[in-house]
């Protein structure tokens, strides 16, 4: 591996669609054999994805980004390449054993010890896959817990959403935000991150907009950036935040991402010490349920001045422009507008297209935003990946100009997430 020298040409992120140079996916594994219809609210599916079906559809989604000239690497193999030294793999296991709510000193060790004699990769999947009770032949029923805990068939929930590698973390200009999720099956995910970003050769010295834990302690070249106090208490997912240009994000406030966080990733990210060119953070208030479940599953970025959108989405929206004042301080600004003329605005764009999710048609639209026909994936300016089966959508993006990889999606759509939730750039142009 070529190690970078400087953390800025491990992270840069400017924009959603200039071309994509460098991403990161996770291949999908046996977690997605550990669901089953009892617990499949627990884990937050719908359906249970036919895994070898779900591989074969994700290496095609790999090798499209690789012949549109993207580098794809994978977040198991950036685990385990964080993870070499002993002392941190010890204390990696022993925080993933405790943030996967095991409790009791027996049945942590238990845990660890099985754990440990796995090699890196095995161990790894093996955290992800989840521990049945029938992995263990050790474990047996000790404590009142695991007699009343009895009919419960794992010691630790298996991770199926962790194909969605857009929500744990994300980055913005030439750093990142690793975030606090808003539910408990999703959060262990982005311990995976915390150890890439503290201990990873090549990413271990890139700048934190936002960190999980109850502070974010910043590079010491950004030491003049506001700590995130309270970061526990308020949770932001990646799948909420949009790069729209050099100087402008988004981030939806959603059912999963709340305004506080959203003020403090702002405090990070707009400070001038950052060394970023981000002047403005657009704040857009979009409905608290599962079927706009980040501002991304009813809002993408396909070229410069062309979005497509969720058919529902109101015409009037609340939304609210947060920047840095001279005095250092954030200053927001509260608007009533359409998004169309939002986005004009706030981007100085003379045009702006919106292109409807199922052509707005109610029948095609409600179908096809079940599978996210608003999720895509720029992989350059007017040039997308899209899943096969949102055909009604797939042709109004090409009767608008734009160029679509088409990719199978009969079992990753199961999961509720489109080609950009299952991404995350790491370097564009």
């Amino acid at each position: 591996m070529n190690v970078s020298q400087n953390h800025k040409d491990a992270i840069h992120i400017y924009s959603e669609v200039e071309p994509l140079k460098k991403v990161l996916l996770f291949r999908p594994n046996r977690e997605l054999e550990n669901l089953v219809p009892e617990y499949l609210d627990r884990l937050l599916f719908d359906d249970i994805p036919f895994l070898e079906v779900a591989q074969q559809e994700h290496d095609e989604f790999a090798s499209v980004l690789k012949k549109c000239g993207a580098e794809v690497v994978y977040l198991t193999d950036l685990i385990a390449e964080s993870i070499k030294d002993k002392d941190v793999r010890n204390q990696f296991i022993r925080e993933f054993i405790y943030e996967a709510g095991i409790r009791g000193d027996k049945r942590t060790e238990l845990i660890f010890e099985h754990f440990d004699q796995l090699k890196d990769e095995a161990l790894i999947t093996q955290m992800i896959s989840g521990i049945r009770k029938s992995d263990i032949k050790e474990y047996s029923k000790k404590n009142l817990t695991d007699f009343l805990e009895d009919t419960y068939p794992f010691l630790i929930d298996p991770m199926p959403n962790l194909y969605f590698t857009r929500d744990p973390f994300a980055c913005a200009g030439n750093g990142v935000s690793i975030h606090r999720m808003s539910t408990v099956t999703r959060n262990r995910e982005t311990l995976f991150a915390k150890y890439i970003f503290k201990y990873h050769p090549e990413y271990k010295n890139v700048p934190i907009w936002f960190n999980r834990d109850t502070y974010t302690p910043m590079a010491a070249d950004y030491a003049g950036c506001e700590a995130i106090s309270g970061a526990c208490d308020s949770t932001i997912e990646g799948g909420d935040i949009l790069i729209l240009n050099e100087e402008t994000i988004a981030v939806g406030i959603s059912e999963r991402t709340q305004p506080y966080a959203i003020e403090n990733y702002a405090k990070n990210i707009l400070n001038p010490k950052a060394g970023t060119s981000f002047k403005k953070i657009i704040a857009i208030d979009i409905p608290k349920h599962r079927s706009f479940m980040h501002l991304d599953t009813v809002f993408t970025m396909v070229d410069h001045d062309k979005f497509t959108v969720h058919y529902n989405l109101s015409e009037q929206m609340n939304f609210f422009v947060l920047q840095m004042n001279d005095n250092g301080k954030l200053s927001i600004r509260e608007n009533h507008d359409n998004l169309q003329n939002m986005l004009k605005r706030q981007l100085d764009l003379p045009e702006v297209t919106i292109i409807k999710c199922g052509g707005g048609h109610p029948i095609d639209a409600a179908r096809e935003q079940w599978n996210d026909g608003s999720n895509t994936l720029a992989v350059a300016p007017g040039e997308v990946i899209v899943y096969s089966r949102n055909t009604a959508t797939n042709e109004v993006l090409q009767e608008y100009g734009i160029k679509t990889h088409i990719i199978p999606s009969s079992e990753l759509s199961r999961g509720r997430g489109g080609p950009r939730c299952m991404s995350m750039p790491l370097v564009r142009e």
